[in-house]
């Protein structure tokens, strides 16, 4: 991990693969870090790509300044971070709060985007959501991230996959309850403010959607609205993963992957 200063915080990164090498930038889901990427991350150096895995703020070993934050303040975040490593363009890919910065970055600077992988995420959220999002703000701040962890285990994962590889459980249930909890509230309140659903239609950058047949946040049915309003998007269901769908499916998920991007590198 290596640690520079972009938009006033502190944000840990690691930067591998070739030097000269297409940029994708990994950007990882609320209460994990940039390691949720483990998977993918030597799949995408050994197929020649330069891979910049980095913690949101408030998160793993960024700063952690007291919020609200904003999908846009996230974003920005990312272009200097890009900035401050001289990347002038990169394929971008998120899951879950990483496909909404995705999202957002798209639409502000379309011309650092190459291409734009979407993964287990959505563009706008119902007005019924606000109250769920405040409650687990309360939990947060009155009992610790810890109370969030078996439930978002539960969302994150399909019972036999959690029950079969504790080996990958283990690390995100150690993410999510050692998450600072004015990052975890920070970046809640940004997803709550997401309403980019009727503007998505103007990113240009070539997309994939991917999400997991059992995710019951960010359903298939949220990907198929993102994957109809993005020109030319394509959409992989991925089935036997829930939420995470990286993680529980990752030899799917890694080939969806390196399939667009090499059809959108060449």
């Amino acid at each position: 991990m290596t640690n520079l200063t972009a938009n006033g915080i502190a944000v840990d990164y690691e930067l591998t693969g070739p030097a000269d090498a297409p940029v994708v930038t990994l950007s990882h889901s609320l209460a994990t870090d940039f390691h949720m990427w483990r998977l993918q991350q030597p799949a995408l150096v050994a197929a020649g790509y330069r891979v910049l895995r980095y913690d949101t703020r408030g998160h793993g070993g960024t700063d952690a300044p007291p919020g609200p934050y904003s999908l846009e303040l996230l974003a920005d975040d990312v272009v200097a971070l890009l900035r401050a490593l001289g990347i002038e363009r990169t394929h971008f890919v998120g899951i879950s709060m990483g496909g909404m910065i995705g999202q957002t970055l798209a639409l502000s600077h379309p011309a650092l985007i190459a291409s734009l992988v979407l993964c287990d995420t959505a563009a706008s959220l119902p007005p019924e959501a606000g109250p769920i999002w405040d409650e687990r703000i309360e939990i947060a701040r009155t009992s610790g991230m810890w109370a969030h962890v078996e439930g978002t285990i539960e969302r994150w994962f399909t019972p036999a996959f959690a029950a079969a590889r504790p080996d990958v459980v283990e690390p995100i249930r150690g993410a999510i309850g050692s998450t600072p909890v004015e990052g975890y509230a920070g970046c809640v309140e940004a997803i709550k403010g997401l309403d980019l659903l009727e503007r998505i239609f103007a990113i240009a950058a070539p997309t994939l959607v991917m999400v997991g047949a059992q995710d019951p946040g960010t359903t298939p049915d949220a990907a198929r609205a993102i994957q109809e309003r993005i020109p030319g998007a394509g959409l992989v269901v991925i089935e036997s993963a829930s939420h995470l769908s990286n993680l529980e499916q990752p030899e799917v998920f890694n080939r969806a992957l390196l399939d667009f991007l090499g059809r959108t590198s060449s």
